[in-house]
């Protein structure tokens, strides 16, 4: 590689979003060459010196950084290329069709009186007690796939949409009752099974963005299309925060915040972890010993649909891991729009996932969709509001989501602890 393209790859002016997903990925493969070249050199330098140049170790670094902004770019047109399919027919096409003229004239121009002759006409309520309208059901599913898109731990999770403000979800703590019987033989008499109750209650989110009247004015404008893209980005967001460290006072569990014990010890009712061995590092000797310990702490069943889960500065560190034979442990995606590799495993991003640092739980490690579950009530209500802000117009839009840790032994954590 060219000196010349390498100073192109680390320079800052890596701004330009690339115009498809062919170049920026063609540019992220080329960033990483580079990051690999680097470092190689770097681990030479140490090998050689015991300590590796000022030079090679900022290039590295830079290196690092320009793979993050084009793995960004990518995930920017991978959310770009997400469009509502807006295909339906018979009834339920003029249904929504309706709905949809209404819909945009209550948002264009506070007009309410189509909105409350279709509630009439369903016999239904779409106004909840503090005002507002469902959105059409096309808005309603964009919001939907533009989250899964850009909420990391609820594109890995199971998702139940639900009716009520409640979920709960029965199970058996002690496992059920099970063995071979012959045919003619008398079957065993069973105990009475305990089971126990998990409760995953749905919580407000909202987001208020703010437009003019001369943008709801213009035609050529898609009110339902600037609708969803503007509130998508704020409710991943705190969603994605929710799901990862969230306390479960009026917002989702994150599975960060159930209580946590060394894998040796692990019951029912706490998450697992394994500890690097080295207070907020990992280990000098082996770095990635307690990465294998902790996928190999998975039951097998859970383990072949694991994910790794850490924010990229924790990437970052991992991305110069080498296994014995000389192969760096972290792997490029295959593809544009697909997750980066470690030891097999896909990277997922969540940046709301803590930084190395004493006793931080930095890593997460397991099968997501059987470990925690997302809650969404169906619908999403849109609030217009004229005079808050004058001259511009609110739109106070809510969902209620709801999450929480649903198997404890499908989720470890690497916690950065000497124990």
């Amino acid at each position: 590689m060219t000196a010349e393209s390498t100073n192109s790859l680390v320079s800052p002016e890596i701004k330009a979003l690339p115009e498809t997903m062919t170049a920026a990925f063609d540019e992220f493969m080329t960033a990483f060459e580079a990051f690999r070249d680097a470092n190689d050199t770097r681990l030479d330098e140490i090998e050689k010196k015991l300590s590796s140049d000022v030079v090679t170790r900022d290039k590295v670094e830079r290196i690092n950084k320009a793979i993050d902004e084009q793995a960004r770019q990518l995930d920017q047109l991978v959310l770009k290329k997400m469009r509502p399919a807006l295909s339906r027919g018979g009834a339920a096409a003029i249904e929504a069709s309706e709905h949809k003229a209404a819909f945009e004239a209550y948002i264009r121009r506070g007009d309410e009186g189509a909105l409350r002759e279709l509630e009439a006409k369903a016999m239904s309520a779409g106004s909840a007690g503090d005002g507002g309208y469902l959105v059409p059901d096309e808005t309603d599913g964009e919001i939907g796939r533009r989250l899964s898109v850009v909420s990391p731990i609820r594109a890995l999770a199971t998702v139940r949409q639900v009716s009520g403000s409640v979920l709960k979800k029965p199970f058996a703590p002690a496992g059920m009752a099970a063995g071979w019987v012959a045919e003619a033989s008398a079957r065993p008499q069973t105990g009475t099974p305990e089971l126990a109750e998990l409760s995953f209650p749905t919580m407000e989110l909202y987001a208020m963005p703010a437009a003019t009247q001369a943008l709801l004015d213009d035609a050529a404008v898609d009110v339902e299309a600037w609708i969803s893209s503007e509130v998508d980005i704020a409710f991943a967001e705190q969603e994605g925060a929710a799901f990862v460290s969230g306390d479960g006072v009026n917002k989702p569990k994150g599975f960060l915040s159930y209580s946590t014990v060394a894998d040796s010890a692990w019951s029912w009712g706490s998450i697992g972890y394994r500890a690097t061995g080295s207070a907020g590092a990992f280990a000098a000797s082996g770095p990635s010993d307690v990465l294998v310990d902790t996928i190999y702490a998975l039951k097998a069943g859970h383990r072949q649909n694991a994910s790794f889960v850490m924010n990229r500065k924790t990437q970052g560190e991992i991305r110069k891991f080498k296994d014995a034979d000389g192969n760096y442990l972290w792997q490029p995606p295959a593809a544009a729009g697909q997750p980066a590799a470690l030891m097999g495993f896909p990277i997922a991003e969540a940046e709301d996932m803590p930084d190395i640092a004493a006793n931080a739980l930095a890593i997460a490690f397991g099968d997501f969709r059987a470990g925690y579950l997302v809650v969404d009530r169906a619908g999403v209500r849109v609030l217009r509001d004229p005079y808050s802000a004058k001259p511009y117009v609110l739109f106070y839009t809510t969902k209620r989501v709801g999450g929480g840790v649903q198997n404890y032994e499908a989720i470890k954590l690497v916690k950065f602890a000497a124990a």
